[in-house]
């Protein structure tokens, strides 16, 4: 078994700022994540270009440079590997952690690599940095477990000449939408409710309104996937429960954390707010020893907290947990 000061889950953007922030105090963590660094980030649309500029997802005051005003996903894994690589983080990727087992001052982590072998590493602090990439919002429908379903969207090209239902219409579904109709896939979308979200990118939203009004994608408002067949998919609309032809879904429908890990492993959520209970100045949770980090401070408000503000949850961990393993 393996010894380390923290134990770090996840190895995204927020948990390679706790890393960094726990290095410069002169601790010793280890980041544990079940993909790769920056997992989340490497499953985003190939073509993604982040809302956001590149000096708002800088950490560990290493300047991020890009082509254009906005980054793309391509530069951001570029500088998150340079960031890593910069301060020698201890990263253990393709590890998924199954369980966090003992007390403050002494915790085990214990997971499972690849190829099914146990790891075991002690630790006297936690940190929960898991994001909310991971699960994503089901349609609840029959037929949603047929591998035509896809809930993460890459790229357009294996769908060419396919005919598609883009369900959803925020950001996701809209970029699914445009590049796989680009590409020369049959695409319609399906929303419950009226138009497009208007925290869509200010550059996608006309886009994709004129190819909805020129009906070059046709736009079920209103209407919601009430099963899905082989070949085929069954609608319910203003109109009545239509049957449109159909070879793949893309559940556009957006993502939350994993309650379920964070509750077993004794994180509590308010039952009004349904944010995890932390302490507002070190961000501990219930669980003494064990603190929570980026996206998943918000709960199931997950629009509340990105990279951008997200990063600086390293510090304020940080700053905390060096005063009481001094």
């Amino acid at each position: 078994m393996e010894s380390c000061d923290v134990v770090i889950v996840g190895a995204g953007p927020t948990g390679l700022a706790c890393g960094i922030e726990l290095k410069r105090r002169g601790l010793h963590p280890i980041l544990i994540d079940k993909g790769c660094v920056v997992n989340s980030l490497y499953n985003y649309p190939t073509n993604l270009v982040f809302f956001t500029t590149p000096e708002l997802l800088e950490i560990g005051d290493i300047p991020m440079t890009s082509l254009n005003e906005k980054p793309v996903r391509g530069e951001a894994l570029k500088y998150y590997r340079r960031v890593a690589n910069h301060y020698g983080l201890d990263i253990r990727q393709y590890q998924r952690v199954t369980k966090i087992t003992g007390e403050d001052g002494a915790f085990v982590a214990n997971t499972s690599d690849g190829d099914g072998n146990p790891h075991k590493y002690a630790a006297k602090k936690v940190i929960l940095a898991t994001g909310y990439y991971d699960v994503p919002n089901l349609l609840n429908c029959p037929g949603e477990e047929l591998p035509k379903v896809i809930h993460y969207y890459k790229e357009p090209h294996p769908y060419y000449a396919q005919d598609i239902l883009i369900v959803g219409a925020k950001n996701s579904a809209v970029i699914a939408a445009l590049e796989l109709w680009w590409s020369g896939a049959r695409v319609t979308m399906a929303h419950r409710g009226e138009e497009i979200h208007k925290n869509v990118k200010y550059w996608l939203k006309p886009n994709i309104e004129n190819r909805i009004k020129n009906g070059e994608i046709p736009m079920h408002w209103r209407s919601q996937v009430v099963e899905i067949r082989p070949h085929s998919v069954l609608l319910a609309t203003p109109d009545g429960v239509k049957e449109i032809k159909n070879d793949w879904v893309f559940a556009m429908t957006g993502y939350q954390p994993d309650t379920q890990f964070l509750e077993a492993h004794g994180i509590r959520f308010d039952p009004e707010t349904k944010r995890p209970r932390t302490d507002p100045e070190t961000l501990e949770s219930d669980r003494k020893g064990m603190y929570l980090a980026g996206v998943i401070v918000a709960g199931m408000h997950t629009h509340e907290i990105f990279i951008e503000n997200g990063r600086f949850h390293g510090k304020q961990i940080a700053e905390a947990l060096a005063v009481e393993l001094s």
